[in-house]
């Protein structure tokens, strides 16, 4: 079966939710005997790659303008699936989704994965906003499989749309890899075990002024906050979120990934996440894979993770999270222990196959 992918901005080693599922994900769907074929938007792509671990890599150039990039693209991997002679096209996201019908009048079976509500983000303006709730509509409604990544989604689906039909397959996180990295410790300035994490994109749901504003609060003990990430597209609050930042001696080692982003994750005393919106939130799952202690804010998305009632705070109660932290700051370190088994990539490989052998 040829499964052509389209709704991501790319693998390898390209930041986002959506990038980190498919680059998990998608090689292991290849290991299981499918013939994948990924649709990179070239504007975001820095390799000369044409393959990644089995999986085919065709780069589009598309116009990198947030408003309308994911649109085009998907018409272009649509058109692109057409000529490669796909047997399915597996959007991802409500925003690509706009065109599922497209793709079912060309003949192809469309397989549509919901990561999330996304007009619920605070980027998007009133008409994106309604383009959206409308991309979730034709997915929803045309394609031929859909799949969920959290009850919360599901329930959504079956409110607004009556589709009853959706199959409810999490996000994953790979092993941990524990690993130290001494010498970019010292190049960011930080010590093992004396930092608390923030990571994710610098835009305004994910609520990180919260956590500066938290964290200048509390007496660090000698702890630092480091926020690893950054934007796709600068803008007036991820410029003023950096400049906030810099004023309390946040560290900002930008995107980081691979050995960077382990050893991070090994030495940290805990993982911040005061998020407004989530579908499932990848970079959680990883923290709970290091078995970190967590702080994350009480959202759906992050209330199913199904965390000690401790390590959740009120949505924008910056005095709350600041008495977390500060909690966390005057206790002795302990790892904390999660129950990871839904969450296992090769699991969720088998249960997408499941699927596609449906189509």
């Amino acid at each position: 079966m040829k499964i052509v992918v389209t709704g991501t901005r790319g693998i390898p080693n390209i930041m986002g939710g959506v990038e980190t599922h498919c680059e998990e994900l998608f090689p292991r769907m290849v290991k299981l005997g499918f013939d994948v074929t990924l649709i990179r938007r070239q504007s975001y792509v820095k390799d000369n790659l044409t393959e990644f671990e089995g999986v085919k890599l065709v780069d589009i150039t598309t116009p990198k303008k947030k408003s309308f990039e994911a649109i085009v693209h998907t018409f272009k991997a649509i058109l692109k699936a057409k000529k490669l002679h796909a047997n399915v096209i597996h959007i991802h996201a409500i925003g690509p989704a706009l065109l599922t019908p497209m793709a079912r009048m060309l003949g192809m079976k469309v397989v549509f994965t919901h990561h999330g509500p996304d007009y619920d983000r605070d980027k998007w303006g009133k008409l994106a906003k309604i383009i959206l709730k409308l991309g979730e509509r034709m997915g929803t409604v045309f394609a031929n499989e859909v799949i969920v990544i959290s009850t919360v989604i599901d329930n959504i689906l079956k409110t607004k749309y009556g589709r009853n039909d959706c199959n409810l397959i999490y996000n994953g996180v790979p092993e941990p890899d524990i690993c130290e990295y001494d010498e970019y410790f010292r190049e960011l300035g930080i010590e093992k075990g004396k930092y608390v994490l923030g990571m994710c994109r610098f835009v305004p749901e994910k609520n990180l002024h919260h956590l500066v504003e938290a964290f200048s609060k509390v007496n660090t003990n000698g702890c630092k906050l480091v926020l690893a990430g950054d934007t796709d597209f600068e803008d007036e609050y991820s410029l003023s979120l950096k400049e906030m930042a810099r004023k309390n001696n946040v560290v900002l080692p930008g995107f980081v990934k691979g050995r960077k982003l382990h050893s991070l994750l090994t030495n940290t005393r805990c993982f911040v996440l005061p998020s407004s919106h989530e579908g499932l939130p990848i970079a959680l799952l990883e923290a709970m894979s290091y078995d970190l202690p967590v702080i994350v804010s009480d959202i759906p998305a992050n209330l199913e993770v199904g965390l000690d009632k401790g390590s959740y705070f009120k949505l924008g109660d910056i005095e709350e999270l600041s008495r977390k932290l500060q909690q966390n700051l005057d206790s002795e370190y302990h790892n904390q222990k999660y129950d990871m088994t839904k969450y296992n990539w090769d699991t969720i490989a088998q249960q997408i196959k499941e699927v596609y052998d449906k189509l």
